[in-house]
């Protein structure tokens, strides 16, 4: 029996910033690439935003919220390259394996993956925040525009855009690891198998 498909996906709204906020958004981003999350404090964000304190605590609880934000801002960019969801599997599982390569040689994201694996862990995957849900939002809405063509199989978005997800962020992350043993080449191959045994019907 066919399971019952689920109702197309509303794609999640793109967050804005106004310019106060990108402006301390800028300074964390710069920050984060020469010193690490680590190096991100509310005085060294004032400082270099050339905003106050508290026009910085309107916005964001502390530094660790400036952070989820910069990190959500530069997932948002990298979503902007994609403007319109992919209607077939091979065209969404090209658009994985894009993103996967533009978030790897994000300034940002790139050394957090090299240089603070650890920080990535606890930014990226230790809970499902805004930057995961709006990645999640953008898989369903594909997988649902797909799935009227029959050629992803059946079932809820929201739930094969998970485990794709998840599938992804295993394999970029531990990339660098395993780089001795498997090549850039070998390594999208086996990416683009897996992604598209996921979505076959």
């Amino acid at each position: 029996m066919k399971e019952r498909q689920a109702p197309a996906v509303a794609p999640m709204r793109m967050p804005e910033w106004d310019a106060t906020q990108s402006r301390i958004l800028d300074a964390a981003d710069g920050l984060i690439g020469r010193r690490g999350v680590h190096g991100v404090t509310i005085a060294e964000l004032a400082r270099r935003a050339g905003h106050s304190r508290p026009t910085i605590y309107r916005s964001w609880s502390d530094a660790d919220d400036v952070v989820r934000s910069a990190l959500l801002r530069r997932v948002a960019t990298i979503l902007a390259a994609f403007p319109s969801p992919a209607v077939s599997r091979p065209g969404l599982v090209d658009d994985m394996l894009r993103f996967s390569a533009l978030f790897r040689a994000d300034d940002v994201f790139g050394r957090l993956l090299a240089d603070e694996p650890e920080a990535f862990t606890r930014y990226m995957l230790q809970r499902v925040g805004s930057s995961q849900r709006l990645i999640l939002s953008w898989l369903a809405s594909a997988i649902g525009a797909a799935q009227d063509d029959g050629l992803v199989r059946d079932g809820d978005p929201h739930e094969i855009a998970v485990m794709l997800l998840l599938i992804a962020q295993s394999a970029v992350l531990s990339q660098g690891t395993v780089s001795e043993l498997i090549s850039e080449h070998a390594w999208e191959r086996e990416l683009r198998a897996a992604l598209d045994g996921l979505l076959r019907p």
